[in-house]
């Protein structure tokens, strides 16, 4: 079910059956689940779960080998992201939907200016008023808390944590209503994390932003996602509420993964 804010009948995304293989192996074995607006998702398991591949495979990098997933668009409703034109896909990503990497330098142009990587996504979409451009660029600095006075700065003079709130400025100035985030915090300083945690849970909150979070870590998943799933060697082996799943689990391996954090 959506969060109780979230006023839709119809989830944002939908996925079927979804499998992608690299040869013999199934990275994603028959994953399902819907996903509301305003809500987050969840994705954890130990490295090769499979969870990364399946993130982006949801978000249009790599093709699945059968399923379906079916996002809420604005204007045709429910549609196969797999089954409409690559262009089409192209704009989705550029408008409806944000990808936070978990290197910065995967989702930023490092040898160009703070504010050009914000207004890129605007010039794409026609944007040509180069005053517009800027105010929005510097505004939208201040929210991920970048001092504008940085808008003509390169992010490879920014520190990690810099660089993260500046893809998640990059991504949000066209107002998407579906992020992705992969592992969005790891790397960094707990102290960095914390502030990128307390931004995301604001920001997602503030917009009510749909979002896919695969993380490693079981405390950033209880700080920002409703929902959880519990993936292994490819398949989802438990799903639910973030809180039942990490202070009741039920499958072995998620009570493994839960007792491994709470060991001393």
């Amino acid at each position: 079910m959506p969060p109780s804010d979230a006023a839709s009948a119809m989830p944002l995304l939908q996925v079927r059956g979804l499998r992608r293989c690299y040869g013999a192996l199934a990275a994603v074995d028959d994953v399902g689940f819907d996903l509301w607006p305003g809500e987050v998702l969840a994705i954890v398991g130990e490295s090769g779960s499979g969870k990364s591949t399946l993130l982006h495979t949801l978000a249009g990098h790599r093709p699945p080998d059968a399923g379906n997933v079916l996002f809420d668009t604005r204007d045709s409703g429910p549609q196969d992201i797999y089954a409409v034109a690559e262009g089409r896909r192209r704009a989705l990503a550029r408008t409806d939907w944000g990808f936070v990497h978990q290197h910065a330098a995967d989702g930023l142009r490092m040898n160009v200016s703070a504010g050009a990587n914000v207004a890129e996504r605007l010039m794409a979409l026609g944007e040509r008023n180069y005053s517009r451009l800027r105010a929005q660029a510097a505004d939208w600095l201040q929210r991920v808390e970048i001092d504008p006075a940085r808008i003509d700065d390169t992010p490879d003079t920014f520190s990690g944590g810099m660089r993260q709130r500046l893809q998640i400025a990059r991504n949000l100035v066209t107002m998407p209503r579906l992020m992705f985030l992969d592992e969005p915090t790891s790397g960094l300083d707990v102290s960095v994390q914390a502030r990128l945690l307390d931004l995301l849970r604001r920001l997602t909150r503030q917009f009510g932003l749909a979002a896919i979070l695969v993380t490693h870590d079981l405390a950033v998943a209880r700080l920002l996602a409703h929902r959880m799933m519990v993936m292994q060697r490819g398949r989802v082996v438990e799903a639910g509420l973030t809180d039942q799943v990490l202070d009741d689990p039920e499958h072995p391996y998620t009570q493994l993964l839960v007792s491994s954090v709470l060991q001393p």
